[in-house]
């Protein structure tokens, strides 16, 4: 029997919502995923005024500190009555010391008394080899929904406690992760980016669970 090395990616985040949710889709590819806070790698200023731009910043530190490919995603949601609010600016929406509890209360006083609740959770991901990758792997997916009067539920994370997914009656913080994984922004935006890095031989299969390649 052939023991399989597991490849490692450095998550440019701490968040152990996230980390929980590349962790769990990426395992059956033999990749372990390991958030950049176990290595030395110091916050850095999310400059950029796109999801792009601040995912290319995060992956090329984390490469740049930890000398590892890295997977960074810049996501966040964006609410139609709030000309696209909170956006880019997410996580960080009630201000200096923001919480996600925090967050999304400012958001329903927000729309205290607005009919139009239309709402996406957006999620781009970028992959660099190095630090220096000159032509990094970019997804990007969305996830339309409305936004609840009150929240519900707690699974997830962030503002999923206030989002209604399409198609479902019940809050993201109400589904079961395997349900979140098939649906949501993220978990779309991995799906295109494990065939992109399969397309380039990155990851080559599943798992063996023979312990044959």
């Amino acid at each position: 029997m052939q023991t399989q090395v597991k490849q490692q990616i450095v998550l440019a985040s701490g968040n152990k919502g996230k980390l929980a949710e590349f962790d769990q889709m990426l395992a059956t590819f033999n990749i372990e995923v390991l958030p950049q806070n176990q290595f030395t790698v110091s916050e850095v200023a999310e400059t950029g005024t796109t999801f792009v731009e601040n995912a290319i910043i995060k992956a090329r530190h984390a490469a740049e500190a930890t000398g590892k490919a890295t997977i960074a995603d810049d996501s966040g949601l964006e609410v139609d009555a709030l000309q696209g609010q909170p956006g880019i600016y997410s996580a960080r929406y009630s201000g200096p010391g923001a919480t996600e509890t925090s967050n999304y209360l400012k958001l329903l006083e927000a729309l205290k008394g607005q009919p139009q609740r239309s709402a996406r959770f957006q999620c781009v991901l970028v992959y660099m080899r190095h630090a220096k990758d000159p032509t990094p792997i970019i997804c990007q997916a969305s996830w339309e929904g409305t936004i609840n009067q009150a929240p519900q539920g707690e699974q997830g994370h962030g503002y999923d406690p206030v989002f209604i997914p399409q198609g479902f009656d019940c809050s993201a913080a109400e589904l079961t992760r395997e349900q979140k994984n098939a649906h949501s922004h993220r978990g779309k935006a991995l799906e295109l980016l494990i065939s992109a890095m399969k397309n380039q031989g990155i990851i080559l299969s599943n798992k063996p669970t023979d312990g044959h390649q």
